[in-house]
């Protein structure tokens, strides 16, 4: 044989096992097992308790927003008429106590006075009266008629004075504990009604429950929204964290607290993360077993991870991606 042939054989020969080796470890080669999940946060819908009209809108998507500055304000015209009307419940009661602090007015009290004054006279003169009939009747100068009459005229006076007595009584201490009381009362249910429109007319207008951007804007200005209807959405960039949904088969490798590298690609770079929750009852299934297979279906639970340190520029609905075979 020529030594051509020879060479050719062995060039062939070495490329067939070069060709078997390649394939062989491309077939045993293991691809890494990447996990990707989802950036979220927290959002925050502001809403009114009460139904109106948008009346003006002060804040645009995209806007950077600070805790209890003010989003909208709604036109509330019906609450700004029983406003009115609980005001005006409220003036009469305080007028109806006031009266019923204050008591009887002077003329009253004087008129009262003089009524008492002038039962006095007349008991004191009936009492005179009363005395003389009765030395005349033991001396048997007048019958037992006149002394009956005396009697009964001076009793009677008695108890014209005693009446005087307590109404002058009465308008100078006013009207009872009981009434003063009820006329109190009546004041503070005024005052709560009053309160209670003025809160729901505060309500009308919407500030931001916490810092953070404007997401999105439900209703325009101009718009008439219900009562809880969310016009505008925040959310709170100072809470972030990545969602991933695991395979139950996986879950054993990490715990709450289980630090990982995971790479951003809208960022092209890595941050760190560390799991803070682990979902108690798994969600749906990701794969499904077969009779032939004889396996099980393998659900997923939601692990919730956060940054370790600063965020950066991540953001909602950024895709994150794990290494799962690098998980210490």
């Amino acid at each position: 044989m020529k030594r051509s042939n020879i060479y050719g054989v062995v060039a062939a020969a070495a490329v067939i096992l070069l060709s078997v080796a390649l394939i062989s470890w491309y077939l045993t080669k293991r691809s890494p097992m990447l996990i990707q999940g989802t950036v979220e946060c927290t959002t925050y819908k502001a809403s009114s308790k009460v139904p109106g009209r948008i009346d003006a809108m002060k804040v645009a998507e995209g806007d950077r927003v600070e805790k209890g500055q003010l989003l909208y304000v709604l036109s509330t015209p019906e609450l700004d008429a029983k406003l009115a009307q609980a005001e005006a419940v409220k003036s009469a009661a305080a007028a109806l106590d006031a009266a019923a602090v204050a008591g009887a007015r002077i003329q009253q009290i004087e008129a009262a006075l003089n009524m008492w004054e002038k039962a006095q006279a007349g008991l004191e003169l009936a009492r005179k009266t009363y005395e003389r009939v009765k030395n005349l009747y033991d001396q048997g100068v007048v019958p037992t008629q006149k002394l009956d009459e005396a009697t009964a005229n001076y009793e009677a006076m008695k108890a014209t004075a005693q009446a005087a007595k307590a109404q002058y009584d009465m308008a100078a201490d006013g009207a009872r504990k009981e009434d003063k009381e009820a006329a109190a009362a009546r004041v503070r249910q005024a005052e709560g009604a009053v309160s209670e429109v003025e809160s729901y007319i505060g309500d009308a207008m919407v500030y931001s429950p916490v810092a953070g951007e404007v997401s999105t804007i439900v209703a325009q200005q101009g718009e008439l929204v219900g009562s809880g209807y969310p016009v505008v959405a925040i959310l709170d960039m100072s809470d972030l964290w990545v969602t991933f949904n695991v395979k139950e088969t996986l879950l054993p490798k990490i715990k709450v607290g289980t630090r990982m590298t995971a790479y951003v690609p809208a960022l092209d770079r890595d941050v760190e993360l560390e799991v803070s929750y682990i979902a108690v009852q798994a969600d749906f299934a990701t794969w499904a077993a077969t009779r032939t297979q004889g396996g099980f279906d393998i659900r997923t639970f939601a692990v919730k991870a956060r940054p370790t340190g600063d965020a950066g520029q991540l953001r909602p609905g950024m895709s994150v991606l794990v290494d799962w075979d690098k998980i210490d």
